[in-house]
């Protein structure tokens, strides 16, 4: 992962991709993956979202993973939890009854170490890696999380007119990625003046396990 990149943005403070309120394409659409009650939900690249408290509140529980201590620390203190702390491998983690976070390269989680999902959801993971990343992440999700539903928004634009992260992520590439193990079902977009440089159409998607045939 772009280690350095990352880094820099959590310690400059330059994190206009995070929100001050849960999405609400994750709060109309999630229950579109028909989860029960106490759902185990992966968030990746989860940094200090306060989508967690919301899937927290909502009784699911939660496994985040993002890169920046700072990010996580950040999170732990907005939810007021006591966690406890060990070493895992190359991650640092952080446990709590009904969330657990881990700092660390995504890539280097194991399936083992995140144990057994539920679902996926992945606001800022996907768009948040460049073109030649997002395979490696999309192969790496699938394999740890035993190809677990999702709920996944991406974002489409003109990116000659914008710099990413976020990067555009149009329709044909999440068909690239997912069309073998999900069906994928637009659910809703949303339009945005996206850093107030370029129009950009937010979507959210429902990829749900493909039936097997016999």
């Amino acid at each position: 992962m772009q280690h350095d990149f990352w880094h820099d943005k959590w310690q400059t403070n330059n994190i206009g991709f995070h929100q001050d309120q849960p999405h609400p394409l994750l709060t109309q659409h999630l229950q579109s993956l028909s989860l029960s009650s106490n759902a185990r939900i992966f968030v990746p690249l989860c940094g200090k979202s306060l989508d967690l408290a919301w899937l927290i509140k909502q009784g699911y529980h939660v496994v985040g993973i993002d890169l920046s201590p700072i990010a996580i620390q950040a999170l732990i203190i907005d939810l007021g939890l006591s966690f406890k702390e060990i070493q895992s491998g190359e991650l640092t983690h952080y446990q709590h009854p009904q969330i657990e976070l881990f700092v660390g390269d995504f890539f280097q989680l194991t399936a083992q170490q995140l144990g057994d999902v539920d679902a996926v959801y992945d606001r800022a993971a996907l768009i948040a890696l460049p073109p030649q990343m997002r395979s490696q992440y999309t192969q790496h999700l699938l394999d740890i999380t035993k190809q677990a539903p999702q709920l996944l928004i991406s974002l489409e634009y003109d990116q000659n007119l914008l710099q990413g992260p976020p990067f555009s992520v149009p329709e044909h590439e999440l068909t690239e990625h997912y069309a073998t193990h999900y069906q994928i079902k637009l659910l809703e977009t949303m339009t945005e003046n996206l850093k107030g440089k370029v129009i950009a159409h937010e979507n959210v998607w429902s990829l749900s396990k493909s039936p097997q045939i016999d």
